[in-house]
């Protein structure tokens, strides 16, 4: 089993280039919208929002889809069993093969997925260290197959040695976040009036329109959606 979550594109690219702070900022708020709303005209408009920037990204398309397929094959897989297994039916009837739905019930499970995928697709900004874990996990695989450990065909031995592969992976991360951590002492990250930045970035206009463009796809997404009557509160 690989996991390929490293995203290459081209660092000149209009997203790319802003402020990291910036784009989790907008990220959060795309997020936001997300999580507070379960109706499915809010999610299907913040995803064409999230599909349309993709070009100015520096990501390939078929780059991006390749490492997040994972997360189309989950949203629909918790869309599939939201409305299968809801506890009721509404809706005019709608009969797949053997199954009877209600149509109602199906765009509402398909809202749910729609929202997960969402999610994770505006938190792919907040994933740095992903690629590292990924790296490492496919390392550890590997030095226990030149060992000769290995599960075969049996699942009950492949759950084992999984459990034991992510337990190393967490030991792994827990010794890199300390060797980061004192490799960041070392350097002054503690004493702020005299640490040295080599790579000075600072929020410019760009990064606050890249924000401000977020929180405006929300507000349209949350707009439009109460315009149609469609708009329901998590929490509500």
């Amino acid at each position: 089993m690989r996991i390929e979550i490293s995203l290459l594109g081209d660092p000149r690219a209009p997203l790319a280039s802003r402020h990291p702070l910036a784009k989790l900022g907008a990220a959060a708020l795309m997020m936001l919208a997300l999580f507070v709303a379960i109706d499915i005209v809010t999610p299907v408009i913040l995803l064409a929002v999230l599909v349309a920037a993709v070009p100015v990204s520096g990501l390939r398309p078929i780059t991006l889809l390749r490492r997040a397929w994972p997360l189309l094959v989950a949203g629909l897989a918790i869309a599939i069993l939201n409305t299968v297994f809801a506890p009721h039916q509404s809706g005019a009837a709608v009969r797949i093969g053997p199954i009877l739905l209600g149509l109602t019930t199906i765009v509402e499970g398909a809202a749910v997925g729609l929202r997960i995928v969402g999610i994770a697709l505006a938190a792919l900004a907040a994933v740095r260290m992903l690629p590292v874990l990924a790296d490492e996990w496919r390392l550890i695989g590997l030095a226990r197959r030149a060992r000769g450990i290995e599960a075969g065909l049996n699942p009950v031995i492949a759950l084992r040695l999984a459990a034991g592969r992510l337990f190393a992976l967490l030991v792994a991360a827990i010794r890199r976040g300390t060797r980061l951590a004192l490799a960041m002492d070392a350097r002054g990250f503690g004493e702020r009036p005299c640490r040295t930045v080599a790579r000075p970035q600072s929020v410019d206009r760009a990064d606050w329109l890249l924000v401000a463009g977020a929180l405006l796809a929300g507000v349209t997404a949350t707009a439009v959606s109460l315009a149609l009557g469609s708009y329901r509160l998590l929490f509500g």
